[in-house]
């Protein structure tokens, strides 16, 4: 493949993802699959290219004065010899004399990025974060976590190390292992063996925390793809029972595979939630996924503030469902992927404020029982976990309790 139809793969690629309607790895994903005739290299020279620029769109449409997809690549793009990267019949179009007199002129007139622009974050979400610490590091990329399944993380570590697949120990997962190179789990005799599952590690965390008993009655309400029903099923060691919810019942399709693979037995996935009397009601609630923009870098485009302002009416709402069906003396479990205020602290104060017999399990007690490293938060009422503060996705925990 050439370097212009590479090139010119890349422009398709981000004229999709630029429309922000989509997210950037499905259209990977489909632009790929329907182009099969493209070879290994060529493909992960794509692929690559595509998320830099996502990573960098910001900068780039700033320098580019545009938000045009042709000149935020060609801003990308201005140190190379333009001869040879277009051109072509399946190439990127050569230049015209108006685009090299305008690359011309962006040289000539360089400015100085705002913070917001600096660190790749639309302003609104730049203000509604905070911390610029923080945007800069969800804004790197992520690490591929992995949770150990049945088998010591250990174990799991020596048999990936004779796949010549190289892990360290994660830090505070009791399960889990940590690359920094990518992988291909589709080769891998381990993950197809259901020795592991891809998770990262403050989900792995949160199912120790939750702790589930096999004698509990207990639900994941907003299951979706079941990466915590199963680390959860995991955890009981195939005793118990789990059941499995999702407003969208066909989302959970993958669960049943994915149980399959891995060995998770005590799963039941149900259409309705009816009974009053769980002892453990876990919400994963919808919600903006800002802390999983090391992996989504697209997803902050996508987000709007009336967006968040729908997801944190939903998050109540689903708190004060999971309040009427947990029995007295039981727990709720309210979780998100977000570093947001609104989505978080803000959800789970206004709901203990209205609950009177709610009160916040001591977490750092928990933590302390179950994991195995220094308790790196400011309270113990609700952990949040960041690429900034535990080298993880942005992650929410709190559990409390419907005292008798």
């Amino acid at each position: 493949m050439q370097t212009a139809a590479r090139y010119q793969a890349v422009f398709e690629i981000l004229s999709e993802v630029f429309k922000d309607k989509t997210p950037a790895d499905v259209i990977m994903s489909n632009y790929m699959k329907s182009r099969k005739y493209i070879g290994s290299k060529d493909r992960r020279f794509i692929l690559d290219t595509s998320w830099e620029i996502i990573r960098s769109r910001m900068r780039l449409s700033f320098e580019a004065k545009s938000t045009d997809v042709r000149k935020i690549l060609l801003v990308y793009l201005k140190d190379q010899d333009f001869d040879i990267i277009t051109g072509g019949e399946y190439g990127l179009s050569p230049l015209t004399q108006d685009e090299k007199k305008w690359l011309k002129s962006l040289n000539e007139n360089e400015e100085v990025y705002p913070p917001y622009v600096e660190l790749e974050c639309p302003e609104w979400l730049f203000e509604k974060i905070g911390d610029p610490a923080l945007i800069r590091a969800l804004n790197a990329p992520a690490s591929v976590d992995i949770r150990a399944n049945f088998i010591s993380k250990l174990e799991l570590k020596n048999r990936l190390k004779g796949e010549g697949l190289f892990f360290a120990l994660a830090p505070y997962s009791p399960h889990g292992l940590r690359s920094h190179e990518r992988i291909n789990i589709n080769n891998c005799i381990a993950y197809k063996e259901g020795l592991f599952d891809l998770q990262d590690e403050s989900s792995q965390v949160a199912a120790v925390l939750i702790s589930p008993k096999p004698n509990e009655k207990i639900v994941d309400y907003c299951a979706g793809a079941g990466g915590k029903s199963l680390a959860m099923g995991a955890e009981l060691q195939n005793d118990g029972l789990i059941f499995c919810h999702d407003v969208n019942f066909n989302r959970m399709d993958a669960i049943k595979a994915r149980a399959e693979r891995l060995g998770i037995k005590n799963l039941k996935l149900i259409k309705e939630v009816t009974d009053f009397d769980f002892d453990c009601f876990v919400v994963d609630a919808p919600c903006s996924g800002s802390g999983t923009f090391r992996r989504a870098p697209d997803a902050k485009f996508r987000l709007t503030p009336e967006r968040l302002d729908e997801l944190s009416k939903m998050q109540a709402e689903i708190l004060e469902f999971a309040y009427q069906h947990t029995k007295e003396g039981g727990r709720i479990v309210y979780m998100t992927c977000s570093v947001l205020l609104q989505e978080n602290e803000d959800i789970v104060e206004s709901f203990v404020s209205k609950h009177k017999d709610i009160s916040f399990a001591d977490l750092k007690a928990l933590w302390q029982k179950k994991v195995d490293a220094p308790y790196p938060f400011k309270t113990n009422r609700y952990l949040q976990f960041s690429p900034l503060l535990t080298n993880t996705d942005g992650f929410f925990f709190c559990e409390m309790v419907k005292n008798p």
